[in-house]
C-alpha cells in the first residue's frame, strides 16, 4: 500500500502521468527507470518466434542473462499477440546504456524485433525472481491520453487528478493494483497500472473504475503480461 500511496502523490505532481516533461520531487521517492517496448519488426514472422526458432531462444537467454545481472528489474512477453510483443525495465544509468542493452537483444539485432525507449518512474519495488524461474501472469494496463486529454490545469482536471489518484490508493488498498508509474516523455504513452488478479476481465473491471479513463481524460489498453515469480511486490 505505501508504495503505491508514494506513487500516486508522484502522479499528482505530474498531472495525471505527465502532461510535459517534469522530474518528480525527491520526496516522493520515484526512481527514474527505463522501458523498452519490444514491437515486431521488419523480418518479423509468426514462425520466426515459434518456441522452437533459434532467434527465440537466443532471445530467451538474453532476457536471462538481463535478469541475472540486474541490468533489468523485470522482463517478459505480453501472451495476447498484439504488436507489443514484450517488454524490458531497465536500471540503467542513462537512457543511452539502457538503449544499448535494448539493442543487443539477439531479436532487435536481427531485425525481428524493434525497441521502442521510454524513460518511466516508479519507486523501487521490484524483487529478485525465484529460483528455479517460474512465469505467472499479471495484467498490465497502458494509460494512453484519451479523447479528451487537454493539456490544461483546470479546477475541475485537478478534481479529476484527486479523484485518480483516490482510485489508484483504493485499489492498492484492496492488493489488487502493485506497480504504477508514469513515463517520463511526452509522447501519447502516459503510464502503466499492474495488476496482481485472476483473470483480464477482471484487470478491465478495476481499471474502468478510474475516474479519469471514465471521463475520457486517459483511456486504457490491457494486455496479460508473463512475468517472472517473485519479482512484483
Amino acid at each position: 500500500m505505501k508504495a503505491l500511496v508514494v506513487i500516486a502523490l508522484g502522479l499528482v505532481s505530474m498531472g495525471i502521468f505527465a502532461s510535459a516533461r517534469q522530474v518528480p520531487e525527491p520526496q516522493f521517492k520515484l526512481v527514474e527507470f527505463h522501458m523498452a517496448l519490444l514491437k515486431h519488426g521488419p523480418k518479423w514472422s509468426a514462425n520466426s518466434w515459434d518456441k522452437n526458432a533459434p532467434v527465440r531462444k537466443q532471445h530467451i537467454a538474453y532476457v536471462h542473462s538481463l535478469l541475472d545481472s540486474d541490468k533489468a528489474i523485470i522482463a517478459g512477453p505480453l501472451s495476447d499477440d498484439g504488436d507489443v510483443v514484450g517488454i524490458y525495465i531497465f536500471r540503467a544509468k542513462s537512457a543511452d546504456e539502457a538503449k544499448t542493452w535494448a539493442m543487443a537483444d539477439p531479436a532487435v539485432t536481427s531485425g525481428h524485433l524493434i525497441a521502442e525507449m521510454h524513460p518511466w518512474w516508479s519507486e523501487d519495488v521490484m524483487k529478485k525472481p525465484t529460483s528455479p524461474q517460474k512465469m505467472i501472469t499479471a495484467y498490465l494496463t497502458f494509460l494512453t491520453r484519451g479523447p479528451q486529454w487537454t493539456p490544461e490545469q483546470t479546477p475541475a482536471i485537478v478534481e479529476l487528478q484527486k479523484a485518480h489518484i483516490a482510485n489508484i490508493q483504493r485499489l492498492a488498498a484492496l492488493k489488487k493494483l502493485v506497480v504504477a508509474g508514469p513515463f517520463g516523455d511526452r509522447g501519447n504513452l502516459a503510464g502503466i497500472l499492474v495488476f496482481r488478479v485472476d483473470s483480464l476481465e477482471e484487470a478491465r473491471a478495476l481499471t474502468a473504475t478510474d475516474p479519469a479513463v471514465q471521463a475520457g481524460r486517459l483511456a486504457a489498453d490491457i494486455h496479460p503480461w508473463l512475468v517472472p515469480e517473485g519479482i512484483l511486490p
